[in-house]
């Protein structure tokens, strides 16, 4: 099967292994996969501060990058999430746009629905000894609809222990701008998450987010706890 990868602008800047082990385990499963390097950012950071015109304008180089018609796979339910449920509403004059992002929306996939839902894969020969815990991120859980797919995938890597921490559909505090404009709440949050996420006694607390992980690593590192966040793709494309 032909797809195309996106890979969501943080994770290009600032966890670029997870991009490659995404498009590693796409290839493993059989998958003839696309790069653009003129891709950018799908637009989500401005438009949830209210820059639309801005947003638009990524939008619709978006709709150059990507062709509507081939599968568009990415690791991140975040921005997967927000090209499905809110391009069509910056084109609410442009029946012709409107029917572009209907049709990119419905090509538009997640990394683990991609593999469980539509590949019907959910052993990608993946081994990670380690015991870990799965933040389910806001968006992911929420906006796209990611529920059981990250936990059918982790249940068939070889040597991973799976622990459900409390509360882990709670938000992590990062928000993107959320963390930035109310740094004592959402510092407080993400305290929280990782209360609940070392009470497991996890050695990693897994999600589909590196946005999220961003927000609980920065949290983990600052006081020196003994656990890391760690992305979905990066134990999926782990081997012994």
């Amino acid at each position: 099967m032909k797809i195309q990868l996106f890979v969501p602008c943080y994770i290009d800047q600032f966890y670029p292994q997870t991009a490659q082990n995404t498009l590693e385990i796409l290839e493993r499963v059989g998958c003839e996969v696309s790069y653009n390097p003129d891709q950018t950012c799908c637009g989500q950071p401005a438009f949830n501060s209210g820059y639309w015109s801005e947003t638009r304008y990524l939008a619709e180089k978006f709709f150059r990058d990507f062709s509507p018609e081939t599968p568009i796979v990415s690791p991140s339910g975040s921005c997967a999430g927000f090209i499905k449920r809110h391009y069509h509403k910056l084109f609410t004059d442009d029946a012709e746009k409107q029917a572009l992002c209907r049709r990119i929306a419905d090509n538009m996939f997640e990394l683990s629905d991609f593999l469980v839902n539509h590949l019907k894969i959910e052993d990608v020969g993946a081994d990670f000894p380690h015991k870990v815990t799965f933040h389910e991120s806001c968006s992911a859980l929420r906006e796209y609809g990611i529920k059981e797919e990250p936990f059918k995938l982790l249940s068939h890597v070889r040597g991973l222990e799976l622990v459900e921490m409390e509360e882990s559909d709670t938000c992590c505090g990062f928000g993107g701008t959320f963390s930035v404009k109310n740094t004592d709440i959402s510092s407080a949050m993400v305290e929280k998450k990782v209360r609940n996420a070392m009470a497991t006694g996890a050695e990693f607390i897994v999600s589909t987010e590196a946005s999220c992980l961003m927000n609980i690593n920065g949290y983990l590192l600052k006081h020196k706890l003994p656990m890391r966040g760690i992305h979905l793709a990066d134990i999926l494309n782990s081997k012994k």
